[in-house]
């Protein structure tokens, strides 16, 4: 008795569902294929009108080169392309497009049609197909160009349809992926409506800078990034280490213009970050890298949203130290004064809401020094004007590197006295600066301390009276199995019977009465070693919480020689924006804020 085969060639309308499974996802991901179709016949225009978040109706329509009628019947077969021809093209693929699939898969699962008509031909071709099913074909007048009309998305899967959204969603996700096309094609013009709503609407222009503005207005805050070597040029914008904004933000990131999602990628980008901060962020960045096409593989999944690097070390490489860069050099954020009736004695509001009574700026004199005992400044600052960038070896070891700081990125500054004794104010060329004296203290104490326990261990003194430290247990057995890691912060622990400890020695920069909530601290940051962090990080903590502790604090009153010190050896740092934990160092009030508010400008 013969058996009937059970393995079959699947109907090709069946195909196309599968397919569109893979590449339509929601109307969004129909909108991005067809622009990506348009920017690549040339287009110089496009405009999108959708209905219903384009549940209802996706259109999309372009000035590109159009195509002919025998072009336009094979567009919409599976596997057709006009983008490649062979195996080699694989090896440097130069378009957005080239798999051939999107046009068969959304005309699969939708009731499509295709407009479109060369440049100087006197008539245009039109496709309608209705569940992958072709309706009607023919001549038709057009203008140049192609248009593209996509109704009832998923009318016949409706156990797919019931997973999309609510229509605003829908809408957002459509708006976002025209944002992203639109920030790499600055030449192009952009325009999305939405149930006869202008959402977007962005004409061409010549520069990157040019098309942010239109997209982002007066997003002054990000930091601009700019870098080329080996190969790899990199250029757009990341959100300063000083933002207030939220702890996440859009990452929109380009390789050769493709809209991509790489992992490579992001940890660059997490690790400029946390070189400068062990606060936890996802920043907001717009980075566009331009890559031989022959260095990066784009065919590894049917959305075209990964890639694979042949040098991926080095677009690492690249990319970490370009935010490091741009990061090292970018700007305290800036206070903005708002209109107040000022009262007799009293300054400009420096905060808002906030007015400063003259009286309240001193000049005070005769308070411990700034430096750490044992230590002169010339010893602290001994090394600082180089910038610590921390990348972890392939054997675990932390490698330091360094490259010039780009002091004149940070002015100068000179301190007018100290506001109730925890900030100061200070002006350079450009305006005035509100000054965080214990934050500012803590950035510059941070990289000391990274420095040092980079490349050996911290300074340590003995106690004339050995501090007795009563721990809970865990903190105990972490302090018990980490005392080589004590001697490298400076500090001398043992037993001194039952649950007790006995603390001999503290790190030299550390006041003694800081030395048992340090510990108590530190033992947290121990615990992490053993739960396989990485020893930067690691590292990380150890310095943030150390140089916390050893830090000026609020209500210290200092010399005006040791506000001059703390804001010279602030300038030498890496990152004078926030401290290790990510809060702003300083706030500006710059001198064009003041002449707006003063009416001189």
């Amino acid at each position: 008795m013969t058996k009937v085969p059970r393995i079959h060639v699947l109907p090709p309308d069946l195909a196309n569902q599968i397919a569109a499974g893979e590449v339509v996802e929601r109307p969004a991901s129909v909108v991005k294929e067809l622009i990506e179709n348009a920017l690549d016949a040339g287009a110089r225009r496009v405009s999108v009108d959708i209905e219903l978040g384009g549940k209802a109706r996706i259109r999309v329509e372009d000035d590109g080169e159009g195509m002919t009628a025998e072009d336009a019947r094979m567009a919409v077969e599976r596997h057709a392309t006009s983008k490649i021809g062979n195996v080699a093209d694989l090896e440097a693929i130069r378009t957005l497009g080239f798999r051939g699939e999107a046009l068969p898969a959304v005309a699969s699962v939708s009731r499509f049609c295709l407009r479109t008509r060369v440049r100087d031909v006197p008539f245009g071709y039109e496709v309608r197909i209705e569940a992958g099913e072709r309706t009607r074909e023919g001549e038709i007048g057009a203008p140049d160009g192609t248009l593209v009309e996509v109704a009832d998305l998923f009318f016949n899967l409706p156990a797919r349809r019931k997973f999309l959204k609510a229509d605003g969603a829908e809408s957002a996700q459509v708006s976002r992926v025209v944002t992203q096309l639109a920030l790499a094609y600055p030449e192009v013009g952009f325009r999305l409506t939405s149930g006869g709503r202008r959402l977007i609407e962005c004409p061409p222009v010549t520069a990157l800078r040019e098309r942010f503005y239109q997209v982002y207005r007066e997003r002054r805050d990000l930091v601009e990034v700019k870098r080329e070597g080996g190969g790899v040029r990199i250029e757009g914008y990341a959100a300063p280490l000083a933002e207030q904004g939220p702890v996440r933000g859009p990452q929109n990131l380009y390789v050769n213009r493709r809209i991509v999602r790489d992992k490579t990628l992001q940890h660059a980008i997490a690790q400029a970050y946390s070189a400068a901060t062990i606060k936890e962020r996802s920043p907001e960045v717009h980075l566009f890298l331009t890559v031989d096409p022959r260095r990066v593989d784009v065919n590894v999944h049917p959305t075209k949203a990964e890639v694979r690097f042949l040098d991926q070390g080095l677009v690492h490489e690249v990319l970490r130290r370009a935010l490091t860069d741009a990061l090292g050099a970018g700007p305290a954020p800036e206070l903005q004064l708002r209109p107040t009736g000022a009262a007799h004695g009293i300054v400009a509001p420096l905060l808002p809401g906030v007015l400063v009574p003259a009286s309240n700026l001193s000049q005070p004199s005769g308070v411990q020094s700034l430096q750490p005992r044992g230590s002169s400044p010339a010893d602290m600052g001994e090394g600082l004007g180089a910038v610590l960038d921390q990348r972890e070896t392939g054997d675990g070891r932390l490698e330091l590197e360094r490259r010039a700081t780009e002091i004149d990125a940070v002015r100068p500054m000179v301190p007018l006295g100290q506001f109730r004794d925890t900030f100061i104010v200070a002006v350079d060329s450009d305006g005035l600066s509100i000054v965080d004296q214990h934050v500012a203290h803590e950035r510059v104490l941070y990289e000391q301390i990274l420095a040092r326990l980079s490349s050996g261990a911290l300074e340590s003194q003995r106690l004339l009276t050995p501090i007795v430290l009563e721990l809970g247990a865990g903190e105990r057995e972490t302090l018990r199995s980490h005392q080589t890691d004590l001697v490298r912060l400076g500090f001398e622990i043992e037993e001194f019977g039952g649950d007790s400890l006995k603390m001999s020695a503290v790190p030299a920069l550390l006041k003694v009465d800081e030395a048992t909530a340090a510990v108590g601290a530190l033992a947290n940051d121990l615990d992490g070693l053993d739960r396989g962090g990485r020893v930067h990080d690691a590292l990380g903590r150890l310095a943030a919480t150390m140089a916390c502790h050893a830090a000026v604090k609020a209500n210290d009153r200092l010399t005006m020689e040791q506000m001059q010190y703390l804001l010279d050896e602030l300038r030498r740092t890496a990152y004078s924006t926030v401290c290790p934990h990510g809060r702003p160092v300083a706030l500006r009030l710059t001198r064009r804020e003041l002449e707006r508010n003063f009416q001189r400008v």
